[in-house]
């Protein structure tokens, strides 16, 4: 195979997902019988639905989230049948900002509803997929890898040989501590046991106050409530404390059940639990993202505290950043060293995400965390700016601004060199797409009203190094591939003048950037390819 994939969750899924929209063979491997059947990572931000949109998966994600589509903000009250509640906030999208600058918008869609849609979607691209079937051991050398399989149900061993191995293998990933790729950061913060119960009656106390969570802060049973079906289907994370010798076996069906109706306040609340599930909330970024021709994503490669649902969207945009890559250097159009750039870009956000999310869990006193608001790294700025603003400072790009933060304080449009490339609303041959439609299996090159001359000089640069390009002109005429929408200006969202190029790699990412004409245009894009895909290392 050319690509092997250890891990079937969410990350494991997405990898499969992009790499089969690219055309790359893979098998994917994951220990499971099946898909979650906990709902859980729940959250799907902007960025990570624009990366769905892409690859035709975010109508069928929306309709198995539709339950939930009402559903806005977090709650924090002592218990459902106080008044003394506040919104720690009360909309995903206050003023609609979204709409504005983006073609998708935020999902909520559990785990569980989440990864059918992944795997029925990857399942017809060509890659096979093997559940009840684990990665046992491996080796590599200059040319690839060779791995064992356990087929859990047989009990049988078989062999498999891949160019690389993408270890989406989980927070205590095997494949991580076999390379003895070391952690940093402040490692555990917080631990909850994760209930999923029915309770009628608690949709009345709930009444119309459609949250995504509610945190109760009753001192005696504190804990964070999630819907599932807005009727009888809840989650209930409940604080855990193994740091003082607490046994997970103390939550037996009785104690959770008990808990829940001292949270809710209602004392004779009917509570059928129906799961458990321990989960450790921490920071650890791991100190390598790659070993020869392996690679960690998602939580083998970071982990993260669950306020904000930064965890699963940054595991999701690496294996979207690795896919392209591993397409490029295996389709023959860009040279090795561009896998070198995978952690040099995704590791940097990783490490601001996981501080982020960290701060974030203090500001809003997450069940379970005692750490004062103040921790963390930086001020805690919006959502948006984490989800959106994150950029590639190093790695893939030409020209970007080396000291500039890898995630900035505040989110703005911008198309300089590492940043996601703006959408903007376009018509080819009659039909409304976003820009961001364009990127995934090529560059492209857009150029404005007066970017003819980089129009032919990104195609000429293209064909004699033997990359694909697609290139479009912005503008108005039959000599101009996209057409804007009224009122909307090319070169100003895009900051050049109408003279100016901007390269765009196939993740959505701005990896170059003429802000004007210059005399030979053929030369300076031929530096810029050559420097992005790495053609000279």
């Amino acid at each position: 195979m050319p690509v092997l994939i250890a891990g079937g969750s969410l990350v494991g899924l997405s990898a499969s997902l992009f790499l089969g929209r690219l055309g790359i063979g893979h098998l994917l491997v994951e220990k499971h019988p099946r898909t979650s059947h906990h709902p859980r990572g729940r959250g799907n931000n902007i960025r990570t639905m624009e990366l769905f949109r892409t690859a035709g998966v975010e109508s069928a994600i929306r309709e198995a989230a539709s339950v939930l589509a009402d559903n806005h903000g977090i709650l924090q009250t002592p218990s459902l049948t106080d008044t003394e509640g506040n919104w720690l906030f009360r909309e995903m999208d206050p003023g609609g900002k979204a709409a504005r600058i983006s073609p998708a918008g935020w999902c909520l869609c559990s785990q569980n509803d989440l990864e059918p849609v992944l795997l029925n979607a990857a399942q017809g691209l060509g890659g096979e997929l093997r559940f009840s079937t684990e990665l046992i051991s491996f080796e590599q050398d200059a040319d690839g890898v060779t791995a064992t399989l356990l087929d859990r149900r047989s009990e049988r061993r078989s062999t498999v040989r891949a160019d690389y191995l993408i270890a989406a293998d989980g927070p205590r990933s095997p494949v991580r501590e076999a390379l003895g790729i070391g952690q940093s950061g402040r490692g555990e913060l917080f631990h909850n046991v994760s209930i999923t119960f029915r309770a009628k009656r608690l949709a009345d106390a709930v009444g119309d106050r459609h949250f995504i969570a509610c945190y109760l802060t009753n001192p005696e049973a504190d804990g964070a409530l999630l819907p599932v079906d807005n009727q009888e289907q809840w989650v209930f994370h409940a604080p855990w404390h193994p740091e003082r010798g607490e046994p997970l076996e103390a939550f037996d069906d009785e104690r959770c059940a008990q808990h829940i109706r001292t949270a809710v306040g209602m004392p004779d609340l009917e509570v059928e639990v129906t799961g458990k599930a321990p989960w450790h909330a921490a920071e650890r970024v791991a100190d390598h993202y790659s070993d020869g021709r392996v690679f960690l994503a998602g939580d083998s490669a970071h982990e993260m505290s669950p306020t904000g649902a930064f965890g699963s969207n940054t595991g999701i945009q690496d294996a979207h950043n690795l896919a392209w890559k591993l397409a490029a250097v295996m389709g023959g159009w860009a040279g090795p060293a561009l896998l070198e750039t995978y952690g040099m870009e995704r590791r940097p956000v990783a490490r601001a995400t996981s501080a982020r999310a960290a701060t974030r869990s203090a500001e809003h006193s997450h069940p379970g965390y005692s750490a004062p608001a103040t921790e963390g790294q930086g001020p805690q700025s919006n959502v948006m700016a984490v989800a959106m603003g994150y950029r590639y400072v190093r790695g893939a790009v030409a020209g970007a601004d080396p000291a500039a933060p890898a995630v900035p304080d505040h989110f703005t449009v911008s198309a300089e060199p590492g940043s996601r490339a703006p959408h903007m609303w376009v018509h080819r041959c009659g039909v409304r797409l976003s820009t961001l439609d364009l990127y995934e299996r090529t560059c492209v090159l857009l150029t404005g009203p007066g970017g003819a001359a980089w129009h032919e000089a990104g195609r000429r640069a293209a064909d004699a190094l033997g990359v694909p390009l697609d290139c479009y002109r912005v503008g108005e005429g039959p000599d101009h591939e996209l057409a804007p929408e009224p009122g909307t200006d090319w070169a100003e969202l895009h900051g050049t003048a109408p003279d100016g190029a901007v390269l765009v790699r196939p993740d959505g990412f701005v990896a170059w950037r003429a802000e004007r004409s210059v005399p030979d245009p053929e030369a300076a894009m031929t530096r810029a390819l050559r420097e992005v895909l790495r053609l000279d290392a």
